[in-house]
């Protein structure tokens, strides 16, 4: 996994710096790193939370590190205000509990 080792290197840390934050053995890092050997998925949200950036970041399939907001044109699916009414209070309630679900990852840890 070559975005860890970039990662950890970007931090001037040694595998065994991440071993030891991880509980895991100084091979499993290189093993990670190398891509010979899957993480679980505690330790990848661990290291994802360690380097401030997503799993899909980690994973390969982003190149967006951490997305700090919803950026208005990534997320406008062409639906215009003068096509639609105004949703119900019950698809309001709806639309609130799907945002709940897709955000409920992103809570920061206290």
């Amino acid at each position: 996994m070559n975005r860890l080792k970039q990662l950890r290197e970007e931090k001037g840390l040694l595998q065994n710096d991440l071993a030891k934050y991880l509980g895991v053995s100084i091979p499993a890092i290189g093993y990670y790193e190398s891509g010979k050997r899957d993480m679980s998925t505690e330790t990848l949200i661990a290291l994802a939370e360690y380097f401030n950036v997503t799993t899909d970041y980690l994973l390969g399939k982003s190149n967006e590190r951490n997305p700090s907001n919803l950026d208005s044109d990534k997320i406008n699916i062409g639906l215009s205000k003068k096509d639609y009414n105004p949703p119900t209070k019950e698809q309001q309630e709806k639309i609130e509990e799907f945002a709940k679900f897709v955000l409920k990852d992103n809570l920061k840890k206290k």
